[in-house]
Parts: structure tokens; sequence; C-alpha cells
């Protein structure tokens, strides 16, 4: 054995589609520790097109920690066991020679398997849609310090953006939340001026469309937090809340 690479065994889980029932396979795989955790399912996958095998089913696509495509379960927790990364920023180096590595897809009634680890998340885009669109019109082009935004404010702000939709905080809820992904978005766009607009009708109809997609409510775990590869915070979830209300109160006039 190569003293410089890991013997490990994974235990990958395979589902041929949606509705086929899904097992975890054993594979063994010998992988420099300087590898990325995709590189070395990408080797992985060479090995079992060698053998005229099909190979593992998985998503991704910067490789850069932006996109959020990558995300995987891993011995349990998503993204793998170091905070605030991405799969595809984790490498093997932080796996013991003679590990068991399980892998698997995220897991939600929202994100349905595709094939092996590959989910579908395109309810985060139906979310987003249902927000609608920025319609303030800005003429020409304004000056940088026209609309003053405070450096909190814009902190705020920039961090709530951040998010990349990956589905983590989805996956590591016990009640399959998307809370903290929709708060995140609601966020970005109620703490600057170019959001107002539609401040009220945008988190109605977004928190509307997520629990018609049967995402679960917040479990109040600080799970999601946990698990975010940009550490998005749960202070947005608070934030949220305090929109959806107030927009009640104001549209609906309670009481009337």
């Amino acid at each position: 054995m190569d003293n410089k690479k890991l013997n490990l065994k994974l235990k990958i889980w395979r589902q041929a589609g949606p509705k086929a029932v899904g097992a975890f396979v054993n594979y063994n795989v010998l992988v420099s520790p300087e590898a990325s955790f995709l590189e070395m399912l990408d080797e992985l996958n060479n090995d079992l097109e060698r053998k005229n095998q099909e190979p593992v089913t998985f998503e991704s696509d910067c490789r850069e920690g932006i996109c959020g495509t990558c995300g995987l379960v891993i011995n349990g927790e998503p993204h793998g066991p170091l905070r605030k990364i991405a799969t595809c920023q984790l490498h093997m180096r932080h796996f013991k020679n003679g590990e068991t590595i399980y892998v698997e897809p995220f897991r939600a009634r929202s994100f349905p398997v595709i094939k092996d680890l590959a989910v579908d998340r395109s309810a985060f885009d139906t979310i987003i849609r249902a927000g609608g669109f920025i319609s303030v019109n800005t003429g020409g082009v304004p000056d940088a310090n026209s609309i003053l935004i405070s450096k909190d404010t814009a902190a705020e702000a920039f961090d709530s953006a951040a998010c990349i939709g990956c589905g983590a905080c989805v996956a590591a809820c016990k009640n399959g939340s998307a809370m903290l992904f929709v708060s995140a978005k609601v966020s970005q766009f109620a703490l600057l001026p170019q959001g107002q607009p539609e401040r009220q009708s945008r988190v109605e109809a977004m928190v509307a469309k997520m629990d018609e997609l049967g995402f679960g409510s917040c479990s109040n775990t600080y799970a999601c937090e946990t698990e975010c590869p940009k550490g998005i915070s749960v202070m947005n979830i608070a934030r949220l809340n305090r929109e959806y209300f107030s927009s009640k109160l104001k549209s609906r006039k309670v009481g009337v």
C-alpha cells in the first residue's frame, strides 16, 4: 500500500431514480490526503468506469464553495465534519486511514432524490420566483453615495445575501424547514431601500410558497446555522417572523 495515501471504505447511497428503492453500497478507495472529497468521488467513478460499472451520480459545478450544488451528507452531517465549508472544500486529510465514510444525499421531502446523491432542489428556485422582482425605477445610474445606508445595515444585508442556496439548512433540520434560506433572502431585500416597494407582498408570498412546497416549520434547534457553509445567522429567522407578522397586520387589519 502507498503510505502516502489513505485506504478508506465508502458506504455510498445508490438509488436508480426518484421512486426506486435505494441502499448503501460498499466501495474501497485509495486516495491522496490532499485530494478534495469530490476529487475522491471522481477517482472512484473513473475506477468504476474502467470496470464497466455505473458511476455514482453526484452534483457539482464551481468546486469553490460558491454555487452550493455539491451538497452531500457525510457521516450524518451536511457538507461533512468541518464548519462553514461546502462539500467541495472538504479534503481527505480530515479523515483517518482505514475509516468508514457514509455518503448520502440531502434528506428532505421537498428535495426528492433524482439519482444516487443528486437531489432536486428546484423548490428553492420556486420560492425565489414567488418573491417577485425589485420594481423600483432607478432611472439613470445613481451616484454610489446618493442613498445613505449605514455600515451596519449594509453589512447585515451582505451577510444575508451570502446564502448560496445549497439546502444544508433543510437537510440539517429534523423538520426539513427552509426558514433559514427564506429568511436570508427576505432579509437581504428588507434591509435595503431597493427592497421596500414589495417588502410586504414579498415576505407573504415566499412564506406561502415555502409552506405549499412541503417544507416543515422551524425546529429552533439552530442546526441550520451550525451546518450552513456560509454561517447564515438564525437572527434572520427572527427578522422574517417580524416582517411576516408586520405585513399581516398592515395588509389584513387584524381584528377588523
